[in-house]
C-alpha cells in the first residue's frame, strides 16, 4: 500500500505513530545524522525508532519507568552511525558507532553512565542472543533493527505493528531499497581496513560474501521478508 492510498484513520493516527521525541537532545541527534547518512539509511535508524517504540508498547513497557526515550531515540538514530563516510573507519562499524555516539552523547551533557548504556546497545545490535541480555535498551534497539529487517534478524515481534500501522511509517519514511543500501555502506567500510572486517563478524562476511557471491545471505534473505527490501 502506498502513502497516497493509506486509509484517512491511519493518517489520522500516523502522527503519534510517526512523532519523534521533541528535545534539544533528539533534535541534535537528526542534526548529526541526517547530513552524514544516505536518506536509506537515515530512514532506517528513525524506523528502527519508531520500531522499538512498538515493541516496547507489545511488552508493556513504559518511557519514564522501563526506558529512557530520549537514550532510546539517541541509540536508534546513531546505531549506524560508525558507517557514515565522514568517519576515521578503523574499527568494525558498530564500535565505531557507538564511540561516536557515546562521545556526541558526552560533548552534550549527557552523563557517561547514559553514554555507555547507548554504546553498549548500539555496539550490540548485530549480536543476537546477547544485546537482548543487556538491559532494556539493548533490547528494544536490537528488536527495532530486527523488525525494520521484517523477519531475518528474528521474528520474535514481527507483528507489533499492523501493516496499517506500517503502510503509515513507510509513507513517512520510506524504504528506498535499505537492504541494499545499507549493505553496500557495511561492506564499503568493511573493505577500507582488515580490522573492519574481523571474520564470523557481520562485517566480515558481508564483505566475504560480496566478494565471493556478488551478494550477501542477508540480501537474498530479505527477499522473502515482510518488507522485501
Amino acid at each position: 500500500m502506498t502513502g497516497s492510498t493509506i486509509p484517512r484513520q491511519a493518517r489520522e493516527r500516523a502522527p503519534d505513530l510517526i512523532a519523534l521525541p521533541g528535545t534539544p537532545l533528539a533534535h541534535a541527534v537528526v542534526h548529526l545524522i541526517r547530513p552524514v547518512e544516505s536518506p536509506s539509511v537515515f530512514n532506517h535508524s528513525i524506523r528502527t525508532y519508531l520500531f522499538a517504540r512498538l515493541v516496547a508498547a507489545r511488552l508493556s513497557l513504559d518511557a519514564g519507568r522501563d526506558y529512557d526515550d530520549d537514550l532510546l531515540f539517541a541509540a536508534c538514530a546513531m546505531h549506524d552511525l560508525g558507517l557514515a563516510p565522514d568517519g576515521p573507519h578503523r574499527q568494525r562499524f558498530e564500535v565505531e558507532g557507538a564511540d561516536r555516539a557515546a562521545q556526541f552523547l558526552i560533548e552534550h551533557g549527557s552523563p557517561r553512565t547514559d553514554a555507555d548504556e547507548v554504546w553498549q546497545a548500539i555496539a550490540l545490535h548485530t549480536s543476537p542472543g546477547i544485546a537482548e541480555r543487556r538491559g532494556t535498551l539493548c533490547a528494544l534497539v536490537r528488536e527495532g533493527v530486527a523488525l525494520d529487517f521484517g523477519g531475518p534478524l528474528g521474528a520474535d515481534h514481527i507483528d507489533a505493528l499492523t501493516d496499517e500501522q506500517a503502510d503509515a511509517v513507510h509513507a513517512v519514511y520510506p524504504r528506498l531499497e535499505m537492504i541494499r543500501s545499507l549493505t553496500d555502506a557495511i561492506v564499503a567500510q568493511a573493505a577500507r581496513d582488515p580490522k573492519n572486517a574481523p571474520r564470523y563478524a557481520i562485517p566480515g562476511e558481508f564483505l566475504r560474501e560480496r566478494d565471493a557471491f556478488g551478494r550477501t545471505r542477508m540480501e537474498h534473505a530479505c527477499e522473502s521478508s515482510r518488507w522485501g527490501n
